[in-house]
């Protein structure tokens, strides 16, 4: 009986660590990929596959992993006309806001490079095909992997704990390795990233430009980055709560922009909404107005939602009442207020459809295919290569749902 009762406790304190870690921990693998961009790919489909390098010599700057192995990227080297061009895709995967979560990540990829993928298949804005990527198919497409657990700028340790948090470290690190290896020739540069990884390259946007001589064409994209200091169904600040762990966990507020810590508090600093406007590089925001993670995780999470009157609605927005439907509303509008600002900037972009989406440009589906999502006929892909390029001015924001038959909205189990 006392074997019994022993057993219990270990399988409580297990589970414990899986509902006190970042939410992706409660959906399946292909919940996870869906939100992270990975799709789920047609039958015959053979997307271009691209070897993991680990950054040698990472470890003697501090520049380490959660678990303090070395960090990495996947590059396809570009050829032709994009060989001196060069487009950064940070990764994205949530946070780690306490020392027991980041102890568990840093036993999955997200904290560990042993535990990355060798290879990983480079789709949507990483593709090597003209027909699926027509304006960066043939440029230098690198993936820098994330795994420090606050969007590559945390800068501090815990010893007892054996965590590393060496986010900026690593951003700098790989900066430095990819510029020895051709980087500093660049023409033209893009740096992009989804949802952590589309916080961190606008929190990274303006260094990334200061690595260039001022002839170098440099913008920034951000991907299903713009997390909103939202209040959730309960009325409380799920996210401003993770965000304020990961924030005084990891030491970032050093790492964060001085122009806004000057007149706000830190965690009000890793919102995007605080940020965007004082960046001064070209910026593209894409986003879902409803985005799923932001849906899933911090509007309507299970700790907002103890009866479960939103189980049905985060999961599939065809099961939302019409409450629900009115608040998910009030979120869209939020996102637009902060936008506003933002968007009369001539140099900066927006693509904001009207989707239960998260990571578009990953995606083949959603970033270009032949029913990808579009406002105005025009999808991702060309919205963005038209701002990059400036062949356009792209300004693009959605009539709200149900409006969009284009969406390619997500749907869990």
């Amino acid at each position: 009986m006392m074997k019994l009762f022993w057993v219990g406790i270990a399988v409580l304190v297990v589970f414990g660590k899986w509902v006190d870690a970042f939410v992706e921990f409660s959906l399946n693998d292909t919940e996870i990929s869906l939100l992270e961009g990975h799709g789920v790919y047609k039958a015959g489909y053979n997307p271009l596959l691209v070897g993991l390098t680990l950054i040698q010599g990472a470890n003697a700057k501090g520049a380490v992993c959660l678990d303090g192995t070395l960090p990495g990227y996947h590059w396809h080297r570009g050829y032709g006309s994009g060989a001196n061009n060069w487009l950064i895709q940070l990764e994205g995967g949530g946070w780690c806001n306490s020392v027991r979560n980041c102890v568990y990540r840093k036993t999955t990829r997200r904290g560990s490079s042993t535990y990355m993928e060798k290879q990983i298949p480079f789709t949507g804005i990483l593709s090597d095909k003209a027909e699926e990527n027509p304006d960066f198919y043939n440029w230098n497409r690198v993936k820098l992997r994330y795994c420090d657990g606050a969007s590559f700028t945390g800068d501090s340790e815990h010893k007892a704990a054996q965590l590393q948090f060496r986010g900026q470290r690593i951003w700098w690190a790989a900066m430095e390795d990819l510029m020895s290896k051709g980087m500093r020739n660049a023409h033209q540069a893009l740096l992009s990233g989804c949802s952590a990884g589309g916080l961190a390259s606008i929190l990274h946007c303006d260094e990334y430009r200061s690595l260039f001589p001022g002839t170098t064409k440099v913008k920034c994209l951000s991907d299903a980055g713009l997390f909103l200091d939202a209040v959730d169904v309960s009325g409380g600040r799920t996210l401003r709560n993770l965000y304020s762990g990961v924030v005084g966990l990891q030491g970032v507020q050093k790492s964060l922009p001085r122009v806004c810590t000057n007149h706000l508090d830190p965690t009000s600093c890793f919102f995007p909404q605080n940020l965007i406007a004082s960046v001064k590089t070209p910026l593209f925001i894409l986003n879902a107005a409803y985005d799923s993670w932001q849906i899933q995780s911090s509007l309507a999470p299970p700790s907002a939602d103890p009866h479960g009157y939103w189980h049905e609605c985060r999961l599939n927005h065809a099961k939302c009442s019409p409450s629900q439907i009115q608040f998910l509303q009030g979120f869209r509008n939020q996102m637009l207020n902060i936008i506003r600002r933002f968007s009369v900037s001539h140099q900066n972009g927006l693509f904001i459809n009207s989707c239960f989406a998260h990571c578009q440009t990953e995606r083949q589906d959603t970033w270009f295919a032949d029913d990808s999502p579009v406002i105005r006929n025009k999808p991702i892909a060309l919205a963005v290569g038209d701002w990059y390029f400036d062949r356009a001015a792209v300004k693009d924001i959605d009539c709200p749902y149900p409006c969009d038959n284009t969406c390619h909205n997500l749907v869990f189990r």
